[in-house]
């Protein structure tokens, strides 16, 4: 299992109450499953809507399952921002 960083944005940030948080987890599934498990409520509402960026590369449509997690590395959840 890799020790990495969860970095929350905009809404994700007032959802999860924190800016940042670690989580160990070997994918991003896993990952993001822990969050949905320490944050039950608005979070995991907001992160259906979410894009992300492991180690500051997009994951795009990538299954989440298939995105490897580096130790001391990095996943930026961003909601949907407005403008442009």
């Amino acid at each position: 299992m890799a020790k990495v960083t969860v970095r929350y944005w905009a809404a994700a940030k007032a959802a999860a109450g924190t800016a940042e948080e670690p989580y160990e987890a070997a994918t991003l599934a896993e990952a993001l499953d822990a969050v949905r498990e320490r944050h039950p409520g608005e979070l995991s509402r907001v992160l259906q809507r979410c894009s992300f960026l492991v180690d500051g590369d997009p994951v795009g449509t990538r299954g989440h399952e298939t995105v490897r997690l580096a130790d001391g590395g990095a996943v930026e959840v961003l909601p949907p921002f407005a403008g442009g």
